[in-house]
């Protein structure tokens, strides 16, 4: 596959949301997931009650795989920035945190998200949140000028992870930390997946194996690496997607290799800093 054909169709998909207001590659409900409401999608992957309504509703799309703010201790007065920011979710949790002294800068490649984040921080007064449009592969923000990168289930789409892990090295200030949620995969999948763009958007055949995602951070330079979390998919969660649904029709695939397939795939919360 292209990366510009992959950047096309997974731009596009994510318009499509916006505008519907639907799932596409949140862990749950699309590339492992059942058709639950939002709220309790992300309820399931670690988001409180509170959190859910501390935040605007409509910027929450149940897009992610887990909860990078909550683990990421972010403190009073520090610069966020979040790769692949959506419609804000993540943004406006950690906008009350970092409070009116700190800053939120999230980056989004779709100008219909960008425009859906900016409209909810217009409604929920967040003066210290800025959306920019953007690549994660290049991202619009100033070199050392970060304390901590977070991204929930995105990097995963990105067609050139290394540069990704590169450009957060390289706008975190020294000192600075990062806390990703993402998928990854234990082992290689069968070739017909790797090359499906339909696999590809449901955050299947994108993902690294855990070996290389975490090789490649520690090749642009960062340290401290650590896994703090991993969790496994249901079968259930898989089969009852409508992206992987389609993919085991196209395909014909019998039940013994969906769950290998299944078996294969892991969301976990990696942390890593920048050498001072």
């Amino acid at each position: 596959m292209i990366k510009e054909e992959i950047k096309k169709v997974v731009r596009e998909r994510y318009a499509r949301i916006v505008k519907q207001d639907s799932s596409c590659c949140g862990t749950i409900e699309s590339s492992c997931g059942n058709s639950n409401s939002t709220q309790e999608i992300s309820k399931e992957i670690g988001y409180s009650e509170e959190e859910l309504k501390a935040v605007p509703e409509e910027s929450n799309l149940g897009l992610g795989c887990g909860n990078p703010v909550a683990l990421a201790s972010l403190r009073e007065g520090e610069t966020v920035l979040d790769l692949g920011s959506g419609a804000g979710f993540d943004c406006f949790l950690a906008a009350n945190k970092v409070g009116k002294n700190g800053k939120v800068i999230g980056v989004d490649m779709t100008p219909e998200m960008v425009e859906k984040a900016r409209e909810n921080a217009r409604k929920g007064n967040y003066e210290n949140v800025e959306f920019r449009l953007g690549e994660i592969e290049n991202l619009p923000v100033a070199d050392n000028s970060v304390d901590i990168v977070i991204s929930n289930c995105v990097i995963v789409l990105s067609p050139d992870k290394k540069r990704v892990f590169s450009e957060t090295f390289r706008v975190l200030k020294p000192g600075g930390r990062l806390m990703f949620s993402d998928i990854v995969l234990l082992r290689q999948l069968p070739d017909f997946l790797k090359n499906s763009i339909e696999a590809y958007i449901g955050c299947v055949s994108g993902a690294m194996t855990k070996h290389e995602y975490m090789r490649e951070i520690e090749a642009a330079g960062l340290h401290n690496i650590k896994t703090l979390d991993e969790t496994s998919f249901p079968i259930e969660h898989i089969t009852s997607n409508q992206t992987i649904s389609s993919i085991i029709d196209k395909f014909k695939l019998p039940p013994e290799k969906v769950k290998e397939i299944a078996s294969s795939a892991l969301s976990i919360k990696v942390y890593a800093t920048k050498p001072l």
